[in-house]
């Protein structure tokens, strides 16, 4: 498996390591609960430098994106950043993406670790008619992250960057703790915070700043585990379990993010359109479980009245900030209204859970 430049920082931290999308990652360095509190309380601190950064620049930068992806990237002003798809021709999902618009002619796209070959490989054969280069520029990039209420008073002294005025889903160039920077205003965490983009070779220096600067504030070294958490519980998806080849932006309740009315249409666009007028067979829907028992990835959803399989859990987990068990499943659109009645099936004994809406959880602002 692959690692970060940031490997050995976590096993001196005694860190706990798991294989993630063929990176070796920690998922925690003591308590996972412990850690995501803390994010929802003070501040964590967490590597992300498995995650892609694909580069697309040229004239034709923003055509190319329009095209390649559900969302118009052409329409972000520079130093500003869209949460976006990237779909088949029959609309299944290859990846969701954060895309920083970082000049006029030039973009930066995210995309998850598993993923960024394929979306690479994409993006690449959807530019070739357009005046626009694809480069995966994921080897010249370190990702490090600061979430929680206290991020803003961490990264704020640190940086020549107004990091207090930098706006949501925003990104600006600059130095922090003297290290050259993209910092950006975006997480996935549900709470505030920042993540910070660096040459590889500068991530260990610049984590152990960002750790001696954050002492006082509660932060904390912070692992996948807490962060799956901490993402389930604002109703985040992840790609794998949420989103899959298998389904499109409407079943996951984000066809908010599809633009019809681009000139140039864009791939996958005629399939998502027929997906829309007929409406979604399942969609995504909040649960929280009856017992103390957490529904898990794969669990079946029952009909309450039949007993029938008529969905499946995609995560669950306790919550530590809600302290009960949460989870998010695929379900029939009639079993999808909030307060809705259903059975979960955990190891083949029923459970009573009930529809909620999403997210479980939003950060006072």
């Amino acid at each position: 498996m692959r690692r970060t430049p940031l490997h050995e920082t976590h096993r001196a931290l005694g860190a706990s390591f798991t294989g993630f999308a063929g990176w070796e990652m920690p998922v925690r360095y003591g308590s996972e609960t412990a850690e995501h509190r803390a994010v929802r309380a003070e501040a964590g601190l967490f590597d992300l430098s498995h995650m892609g950064e694909i580069e697309v620049t040229g004239p034709d930068a923003g055509r190319t994106l329009d095209r390649a992806l559900v969302g118009r990237p052409s329409a972000i002003t520079p130093g500003r950043a869209r949460y976006s798809m990237i779909c088949a021709a029959d609309g299944g999902i290859i990846d969701d993406l954060v895309v920083y618009r970082l000049g006029d002619h030039r973009f930066l796209v995210v995309a998850n670790a598993g993923n960024t070959p394929e979306v690479a490989a994409a993006l690449t054969e959807r530019a070739a008619p357009y005046d626009a280069v694809v480069r995966d520029a994921s080897e010249e990039w370190a990702l490090l992250a600061v979430q929680g209420p206290a991020s803003a008073s961490i990264v704020g002294p640190l940086t020549d960057v107004d990091a207090a005025a930098l706006k949501y889903y925003s990104i600006a160039s600059g130095t922090l703790a003297g290290t050259d920077v993209l910092l950006a205003r975006t997480g996935y965490t549900g709470e505030d915070g920042f993540e910070i983009y660096c040459a590889p070779e500068a991530a260990p220096a610049l984590w152990a700043k960002i750790s001696d600067a954050g002492r006082a504030h509660g932060l904390v070294p912070a692992g996948l585990s807490c962060r799956d958490t901490l993402r389930l519980e604002a109703g985040m998806p992840l790609y794998g379990h949420e989103l899959s080849r298998d389904v499109t932006p409407f079943e996951a309740n984000l066809g908010r993010v599809v633009a019809f009315d681009k000139p140039e249409g864009f791939v996958g666009d005629a399939a998502l359109a027929a997906r829309k007028e007929t409406g979604p067979e399942r969609v995504l829907v909040g649960l929280v479980a009856a017992g103390r028992r957490s529904p898990r990835a794969g669990y079946p959803v029952l009909d309450p009245g039949t007993g029938a399989e008529v969905g499946v859990v995609t995560s669950g987990a306790p919550s530590p900030t809600l302290r009960h068990p949460v989870a998010m499943a695929y379900v029939p659109p009639r079993l999808a209204a909030p307060g809705t009645a259903v059975r979960v099936s955990l190891r083949g004994t029923p459970e009573d859970a009930t529809v909620v809406a999403l997210p479980f959880y939003t950060r006072s602002r």
